[in-house]
């Protein structure tokens, strides 16, 4: 513990922190900790901008990139598709891959979509001499 000139002792404000979150992790349950992480989101929601997300979405994930292989993106990919299998249906694939099209279609032209073709008929025609 650190120490004040009159040898009183007195917790560092780390100790203090510690000590409360502690305490308050004793007396509350899980619903009490998405309550006020529901009311601070909505709270910052109605005081940022769409630029303060995106940058702070932006930093988070150079940070995670730095610290993250490729195994790793693999791995939350995965299980990121096996959730949304579970919680989805036909019809969500259909409307997603509708608007992927049409955006898709927005961004590129004819040659685009004639170098992926060529792409795909040449791996097909790999697959089948195997």
């Amino acid at each position: 513990m650190a120490r004040n000139n009159n040898n009183n002792e007195k917790m560092s404000r780390e100790q203090a922190g510690q000590k409360g979150g502690n305490k308050t992790a004793r007396n509350h349950d899980k619903e009490f900790y998405q309550d006020i992480g529901q009311k601070g989101g909505e709270t910052t929601s109605q005081n940022h901008d769409q630029e303060f997300y995106q940058d702070i979405g932006q930093k988070g994930g150079e940070t995670t990139s730095q610290k993250h292989d490729q195994e790793f993106y693999e791995e939350i990919g995965q299980k990121g598709g096996e959730t949304t299998s579970k919680n989805h249906d036909q019809e969500f694939y259909e409307e997603i891959g509708q608007k992927g099209g049409k955006t898709t279609s927005r961004n590129h032209d004819k040659e685009y979509y004639q170098d992926i073709g060529q792409k795909g008929g040449n791996s097909r025609a790999n697959n089948n001499n195997q």
